[in-house]
């Protein structure tokens, strides 16, 4: 395989306490700037990035919270989580599509507050 830049998906999950917009924007911006430097990444890697929110996040719009952030550039799109029974409240996720030069045992996840038992068998 070739040594360049690939393009790779990268997840991240985040909860709020309240469901406010500066709550929202709050974790939204921790969230991609975890992202960003536990991978080694600048916004200019980042070709675009989905969100999804749980039903009980509707104070904003997580692509807002990420433009907020400096993302003005990057597509956006958000989605609603699908309501399964059980699932984790005020959880918003995000999957980036990027390219790097890393390959994907080396790309580090992150799963802030609430969200980090969603995918505790990753490393920290």
């Amino acid at each position: 395989m070739p040594d360049g830049p690939h393009v790779r998906a990268l997840r991240g999950a985040t909860t709020v306490d309240e469901d406010t917009v500066d709550q929202v924007t709050e974790r939204v911006g921790e969230l991609l700037q975890a992202l960003m430097a536990q991978n080694g990444l600048v916004e200019d890697d980042i070709i675009s990035i989905i969100f999804t929110a749980t039903a009980d996040v509707v104070s904003t719009f997580p692509a807002t919270a990420a433009r907020a952030f400096g993302f003005g550039a990057v597509p956006l799109l958000c989605a609603s989580e699908i309501p399964v029974p059980g699932a984790m409240p005020r959880c918003v996720r995000a999957l980036l599509h990027v390219s790097t030069t890393l390959g994907r045992d080396e790309l580090r996840h992150v799963y802030q507050h609430g969200a980090q038992s969603l995918r505790d068998d990753l490393p920290g």
